[in-house]
């Protein structure tokens, strides 16, 4: 249990809502997912884990939290600018873990998100593993050598982001043979979630495969088989917006839901006012899904710049060529559309678009966006608020709220 324990676990029973066992602690089971570039940093991550949930620092170019960092590793006279932006992105890093820990104490669980498809992924994990981390959550990839990266910490919960039950066998038998199997596991459903998607193809998103029906009680089934039932929590991720949601999916068999955006449009969120407002007030017809520079379906809202580039997608794929060196001497990605000339990618500079985004430019960010209603309709709220209301059941038609 936290420290001094919320008194939000006291709506759990109300609710009929089980906690979260993991890494030894008892949570709510709501887990605030990692947002990048720099959406959830110390502060999200920090206050989520605070009020006994696990709260989540996106590990990607968090530099851009820190002035300092962002000098010493920007502009033409920094002498190799990739190992500077990687240097400088370790070390923001590290100050989040801290700066989170201090805000959450001993509270909840800590956890740091890391893209499998990013090119500083090892470095990442081995930071986040040496300050202390309380999980590590690996998503946009396989992430099967993340037990080998781990191996002198077997106390840091490891929790990869899957969306169907082949990747969940897959990743589960390659992990076993180095003795190890997940703490936990993210089931993302495709059709609703923001950001980087767990399908091949766009036109995959809406796979009946990818349903919660059909993979959490497969999933559960294949822990039961490996004789861990119990053991490895299920973490539904995509759409979940209210009490009745997180009733739904555990009696499907999860243990907890993940939840993004709703945590953006809350007062704590490391993003610029204007991204807050950007999603809370885009609904789900205003949203695309295409092809990231990463190679995977995104989603996201239809900004100016995204409408833009849409229409010179095709023109764009046509023309691809390698690149000399990556537009922002940073190389985030492992394998880039844009850099490496991919046809079938996405044409343009995603740590550009993101960034423009976190500080608040509607005009040229890209903003990532998971479906449905926010809680609070348009408006903000504070973590602790948005926990209370996705906590506690809609009063019945006709009743009085009190």
């Amino acid at each position: 249990m936290p420290s001094s324990p919320s008194p939000l676990f006291d709506r759990l029973t109300l609710a009929g809502l089980r906690p979260l066992q993991l890494a030894g602690r008892t949570l709510l089971p709501v887990v605030q997912g990692g947002m990048g570039v720099g959406v959830s940093a110390h502060r999200l991550a920090g206050s989520v884990a605070a009020q006994g949930a696990m709260g989540t620092i996106s590990s990607v170019d968090l530099r851009r939290h820190h002035p300092d960092l962002m000098a010493q590793s920007t502009g033409a006279s920094v002498p190799d600018r990739k190992q500077a932006i990687v240097a400088a992105n370790q070390l923001a890093l590290a100050r989040e873990i801290q700066r989170a820990r201090d805000l959450c104490k001993n509270s909840g669980l800590l956890a740091v998100n890391i893209m499998r498809a990013v090119s500083d992924y090892a470095a990442s994990v081995r930071t986040a593993l040496e300050h202390g981390i309380d999980a590590l959550v690996v998503g946009a990839g396989l992430p099967l050598e993340l037990p080998d990266l781990a191996s002198d910490h077997p106390r840091t919960a490891l929790v990869p982001i899957l969306s169907d039950a082949r990747g969940v066998s897959l990743l589960w038998r390659k992990w076993e043979r180095r003795h190890r199997v997940p703490d936990a596991i993210v089931i993302e459903h495709p059709a609703h979630a923001g950001g980087h998607l767990g399908a091949a193809r766009v036109a995959d998103v809406t796979d009946p495969r990818f349903d919660f029906n059909v993979v959490i009680p497969a999933v559960r089934e294949w822990i039961r088989n490996a004789g861990m039932d119990g053991r490895v929590p299920l973490i539904a991720a995509g759409g979940v917006r209210t009490c009745e949601d997180i009733q739904r999916l555990q009696s499907l068999g999860a243990d907890a839901v993940q939840m993004g955006t709703p945590f953006v449009a809350t007062h704590e969120c490391d993003a610029h006012p204007e991204f807050k407002r950007v999603l809370a007030e885009s609904s789900d017809d205003e949203l695309v899904e295409f092809t990231s520079v990463a190679g995977l379906p995104a989603r996201a809202v239809l900004t100016p710049w995204l409408r833009k580039y849409l229409g010179a997608e095709g023109r764009l794929q046509s023309v691809a060529q390698v690149k000399k060196h990556c537009t922002m001497a940073f190389d985030c990605l492992a394998q880039c559309g844009l850099r490496d000339g991919l046809k079938g990618w996405g044409q343009f500079c995603i740590d550009q678009r993101l960034a423009a985004a976190l500080r608040g430019d509607v005009d040229k960010g890209l903003f990532f966006r998971g479906k449905g209603a926010l809680p609070f309709g348009t408006q903000l709220a504070s973590v602790r608020e948005l926990l209370e209301r996705v906590l506690t059941p809609a009063a019945p038609s006709g009743a009085v709220a009190v």
